[in-house]
């Protein structure tokens, strides 16, 4: 059986934590924030679990993580 491939562009966008956790980046945080709020620049900053949905989509994309 040949190796699975992992997609690049996952592997830029989500990691996953110590216990397992997929984490991802909030959108909207590279370009156009000058006329945003300093609140709201600050909420972009955390990072996000994935949702149920897509966690299955994404660890099969990420398969040696």
């Amino acid at each position: 059986m040949p190796k699975l491939k992992t997609h690049k562009g996952v592997k830029g966008r989500f990691h996953i934590t110590g216990s397992g956790k997929l984490m991802r980046t909030k959108c909207g945080k590279s370009h156009l924030r000058r006329k945003k709020a300093p609140r709201t620049k600050r909420l972009y900053d955390e990072l996000v679990s994935v949702s149920s949905a897509d966690k299955k989509r994404v660890g099969r994309l990420l398969p040696y993580k």
